[in-house]
């Protein structure tokens, strides 16, 4: 038999590794946005950041606030990257008229 998950644990439970990945990869992709390009790794902090925080609640851990962080940062950088997007639609459209 499977034993059942105890959700009234304690603050002093482990840091969530998952939130601490989260974190490292919103970092990463926010300093490498306009020099590597490594953006796209903002699309795994957000994923990261997601799962983290339902294994934050299901087994009691610690890292709320680093998975909502990378969460920020992550959909910070979606909205950068859609609105640079956006912005480079004017000029294509523009060379493909001529």
């Amino acid at each position: 038999m499977s034993t059942p998950i105890d959700a009234t644990r304690t603050a002093t439970d482990g840091l969530n590794k998952l939130a601490v990945t989260a974190i490292v990869l919103a970092v990463i992709a926010a300093s490498g946005f306009w020099v590597f390009g490594v953006a796209v790794l903002a699309v795994f902090a957000v994923g990261a950041g997601h799962v983290a925080l339902n294994q934050i609640q299901l087994r009691g851990e610690r890292g709320k606030g680093l998975a909502v962080a990378a969460l920020a940062v992550g959909y910070g950088i979606a909205t950068l990257a859609l609105i640079s997007t956006l912005g480079f639609i004017p000029s294509v459209v523009q060379q493909l008229s001529q």
